[in-house]
């Protein structure tokens, strides 16, 4: 698949089969990742991989648990789309890491220049990678204030000052999901 391609066909992916993603590919995955640009060429990025659909979906349950019992705290009480984002946490069928067979996260190991934004940069470098491997992702950014707690990563052996930026589901998907149409782009062209 060529780049194009994959940029154009990439998804949110949220269904996914049962199928296991194998370390080699993960690995694959982080190397291309690790091509995006930095700042001052600091690559400020670290990763953290858990494979296992139980064990993803167990800590699912309990982001999503301590999610809905501090939101006023999180923020997304704080958007135009907080009752809407409430409203998609209480919904009991719904699983916040979808039986992903994997979650790769992206770290910024410091707060050096931009690490944020360059850990972005290598999230979107891996999920084109993966759209073009035939494994699907999905961002899932309502796991952030969960994972970044002092006590979520002692228990996963991550240094506190890292700050996760991306947590990404990775797997093999049932169906790859519609294209929604995209909005024209606003270009102020200057000169």
């Amino acid at each position: 698949m060529d780049i194009v391609e994959a940029i154009r066909d990439r998804r949110a992916v949220r269904d996914y089969l049962d199928r296991p993603v194998e370390r080699s590919a993960v690995e694959d995955l982080i190397n291309a990742a690790i091509q995006a640009p930095s700042a001052m060429n600091l690559q400020p990025w670290a990763f953290a991989v858990m494979l296992g659909r139980t064990r993803i979906e167990e800590c699912g349950r309990r982001a999503k648990s301590w999610l809905l019992e501090n939101f006023q705290h999180t923020p997304f009480a704080r958007t135009a789309e907080s009752a809407r984002m409430r409203q998609i946490l209480e919904d009991k069928e719904r699983l916040l890491f979808y039986n992903a067979p994997a979650l790769v996260m992206v770290l910024a190991k410091s707060s050096d220049f931009q690490p944020v934004e360059d850990c972005c940069l290598a999230a979107q470098n891996l999920m084109l990678a993966a759209r073009g491997e035939g494994l699907g992702t999905c961002w899932i950014g309502f796991a952030r204030p969960w994972l970044n707690l002092p006590a979520t990563k002692r228990e996963f052996g991550l240094p506190e000052r890292f700050e996760i930026v991306a947590p990404l589901l990775l797997g093999y998907p049932k169906q790859w999901p519609d294209p929604h149409g995209r909005i024209a782009p606003e270009v102020h062209w200057l000169g």
